[in-house]
Formats: C-alpha cells, structure tokens, sequence
C-alpha cells in the first residue's frame, strides 16, 4: 500500500491515507482506457442524423429533358445523387450507436483511470469536502487552496447537494458519486479530487 497525504479545505494537510495497490497503484493499461473512452462516447451519440434518398426526394417522374442535341448528360430523373436537389447516395438515417463492453474490461480501465491520476500525482485526496450553503466563491477558494487545475472532477461518497451546487458554475470543474464517476471524465480532467470517504468506497467497490 501506498501512503498519500490527505489534505483539508484550507489546503493544510490532514494527516495520510493508504491506498490499495491493486486499485491505484497497478501499471495502466492505455488499451483497456482507449476502449472504454470510445464507447462511452458512442453510447452518448443521439443517433438522430438523418437525410433523404432519391426514392425519397420530391421530384422524378419524367424525364427532365430529352436525350439527344441538348449538350448535357443524358439524365432519367431529378432525383439522381448526381442531380441539385437529388438524393443521397446512402443517406444516414436513425440509429443507435450504442454496444457493450465486457465487465472485466470496464474494471481494468477504470483501475487503469485510477492509478494513472496517482502515479502523476495528479490524485488530490480531501479529509473532507463541506459546505454550509452552496457558495461558489468558496468552492474556487478551495481548489485554490488545493492547487487544483482549472479542470478538476470532484468524487463524492454520499450526495451532497451544498458541494455539487457550488461547483456547479465553474467552468472545468464537475462533481460525481462513486457510483457514477467513469472512466471518461477522470481521464478528461487534470485534477481527481476524492474524500477519503469515496476512497473507502471506491476501494470497496473494486475490491
């Protein structure tokens, strides 16, 4: 187990914490995280393009001029691809992008996300993260006192909605639950501040 020092709100450190080698500390596997990125990205897709084809298109019927002595193409119909205001040659239509990864692939990639933000000391672990009313200026005083980066994922144990209000106009800055933190966001942002409570969950979780 790795030791990291803990720090509180006023940036003063707060004693240390152990973290579990196996969840923070193993060699990280860019494959798994690259995966996981992509099809968290595509199951976020709308799906909702959508074009016509030329059996769709207004138009068509007869033939628009004659075949012969007019110096263009000889054409059948206004619906051609080839035509302004024709179809398209196959058009996009609705549909879902979504897939499935396996299970033990998602959970190397998030292990993966983890120890990366440890070994590039980019893992900011708080004794606690408290606020008595949403306040955002204090929110910013905070990740300053923290050394925090201008793009910083704040993970919650339990929801707390004082903290995820006052974080929630800066730009950057992003607030989860252990429970619906991915892969995506903790590689997204520079900075992964974490209580020591979401620590404890988080090493229950993946455990």
């Amino acid at each position: 187990m790795s030791k990291v020092t803990m720090l509180n709100m006023a940036g003063q450190e707060a004693g240390q914490i152990e973290l579990k080698d196996e969840i923070f500390g193993i060699e990280p596997n860019q494959n798994a995280v690259h995966a996981v990125i992509k099809n968290i990205l595509a199951n976020r897709r709308q799906g909702t393009q959508s074009a016509k084809t030329r059996a769709e298109v207004r138009g068509g019927g007869r033939k628009p001029f004659r075949q012969k002595g007019t110096g263009r193409h000889r054409q059948g119909s206004t619906t051609d691809p080839s035509q302004v205001g024709g179809g398209v040659v196959f058009a996009p239509k609705p549909r879902s992008y979504r897939y499935t990864l396996p299970k033990k692939l998602r959970r190397l990639a998030m292990l993966s996300a983890l120890s990366s933000k440890a070994a590039e000391n980019e893992l900011i672990v708080m004794d606690e993260i408290k606020f008595d009313q949403p306040k955002t200026k204090e929110m910013i005083k905070m990740l300053e006192n923290v050394k925090a980066g201008k793009k910083a994922l704040i993970v919650m144990a339990e929801k707390d909605e004082n903290t995820i209000r006052s974080a929630a106009n800066i730009q950057g800055v992003r607030t989860a639950l252990v429970t619906t933190m991915n892969v995506y966001d903790i590689i997204n942002h520079t900075n992964f501040i974490v209580t020591k409570e979401a620590v404890k969950k988080i090493e229950e979780v993946y455990s």
